[in-house]
């Protein structure tokens, strides 16, 4: 008797894979072209507005190595040869080597006791609650509003009964005090940003508000010294209201006097070539300050933006 064979087991079945994916949402095409559309656009307006830019730097540089018939007849043409000649001209005879100096001189010690005397309040400012914090945060705020323009006649009678009109050191200060409130806003808001455990790990170690403040803090907001460091430098190596009214002794004249005397002086003679060589030499240290400085810049600029 032959034993029946039982059939094997059925193999146990898997269920079929759930699909996983999503019901379509209406419009995404749409959606999608939009934003291809609007990204196309917004590169499309910065390609315009660095050709509008960058196009007159390269104008003035290219015209200050031209000679002026050159200048004259064919303006967008590249220079036969470069003209040396003019910036040595420039330098000596139209004086720019003292207006160099000059502007150098104050700008140097204006930023400098800007970004001492704004660093310190901006903390002050940030780190620590007193009777009149936010009075004098808005006060300083407020500085901001106020137009330069309303005060000069006023400055001018305080700087000369001070002693300070016509002297380098007296537009340093007024500098200093133009630049301050821009400097303390900016700054208040990134040392708010910066951790606080940093600074009470100091104060535990013993170390006074003025040691951590000079050798923790300070170092760490380094990124946005630099930022706000290079708006004041614009604005003040560009300054040319304060100077002129403040400013009147043609020794002790800076930069941005010096190109509109540089231009007046030229009357009939049409130097352009020499005019074109001092614009070249004003631009030259604010384009290098940028380009040497600029990812500090997009870093204090960005800093805290995320925690």
């Amino acid at each position: 008797m032959k034993a029946t064979e039982t059939p094997p087991a059925a193999a146990a079945t898997e269920p079929a894979p759930v699909s996983k994916s999503k019901p379509p949402v209406p419009g995404g095409k749409e959606k999608g072209s939009e934003g291809q559309v609007l990204n196309v656009f917004s590169h499309g307006v910065l390609i315009i507005w660095a050709i509008l830019v960058v196009l007159p730097l390269l104008w003035a540089i290219m015209s200050s190595f031209k000679n002026d018939d050159s200048i004259l007849s064919t303006p967008w043409a590249l220079p036969d040869k470069l003209h040396f000649d003019n910036w040595s001209r420039a330098w000596s005879q139209a004086h720019m080597s003292d207006y160099f100096f000059n502007t150098i001189l104050v700008v140097g010690g204006s930023l400098i006791g800007t970004l001492l005397l704004g660093s310190m309040a901006a903390y002050v400012l940030a780190r620590f609650d007193f009777p009149g914090n936010r009075f004098i945060y808005y006060l300083f705020i407020g500085g901001m509003s106020f137009p330069i323009i309303l005060a000069l006649v006023p400055l001018f009678f305080v700087m000369n009964n001070m002693g300070l009109l016509n002297t380098r050191h007296g537009l340093i200060l007024v500098y200093i005090a133009y630049s301050l409130p821009f400097t303390v806003f900016f700054l208040t808001s990134f040392f708010r940003t910066l951790p606080g455990s940093v600074a009470e790990a100091a104060s535990i170690d013993g170390a006074s508000h003025t040691r951590t403040f000079f050798q923790v803090m300070l170092p760490m907001a380094k990124p946005g010294l630099i930022s706000v460091g290079i708006f004041n430098f614009l604005g003040q190596w560009n300054q040319y209201m304060l100077p002129t009214v403040l400013n009147t002794d043609p020794k002790y004249r800076v930069l941005s006097q010096g190109l509109v005397e540089l231009a007046n002086s030229q009357g009939y003679k049409g130097d352009w070539s020499g005019l074109f060589a001092g614009l070249v030499m004003a631009m030259l240290p604010v384009l290098a300050a940028y380009i040497i400085f600029q990812r500090q810049v997009v870093a204090g600029l960005t800093a805290g933006a995320v925690k």
